[in-house]
């Protein structure tokens, strides 16, 4: 297992590739997912240290619902919840999540949070 890899999980194409090259860039090893594969199983085949998770994933998927997924298997795996909407950070259920950080061009805000994330799991 790399010491600082990190699951990407975003329907968006474009989100997962900018947000795989600017983590990498900064030293991380990057996995995506577009959320239609078992989360569980993704996390069990990456073993990532942190996962960022988008809530909007699609029609049917919820990234909330794969957040209650992720805390009944594992309630230290640190997750940041990644949004374009930030009235879900009012949902009870995004209460699970480590951090919150709403989408955008500027990813300092999601580095900073992956870097606080990752001290959270040595």
């Amino acid at each position: 297992m790399s010491s600082k890899k990190l699951l990407v999980v975003d329907d968006e194409k474009h989100i997962r590739m900018l947000y795989q090259e600017e983590l990498e860039a900064e030293g991380y090893t990057v996995a995506t997912s577009d959320g239609q594969e078992n989360i569980l199983a993704v996390i069990a085949r990456e073993t990532p240290r942190v996962v960022i998770l988008d809530i909007k994933l699609g029609p049917d998927i919820s990234g909330l619902d794969l957040l209650q997924q992720i805390r009944s298997k594992d309630q230290d795996l640190p997750v940041i919840l990644s949004t374009a909407y930030d009235s879900f950070q009012h949902d009870l259920k995004s209460i699970a999540a480590d951090f919150y950080v709403v989408k955008s061009v500027d990813l300092t805000e999601l580095k900073l949070r992956v870097t606080q994330a990752m001290a959270k799991n040595p």
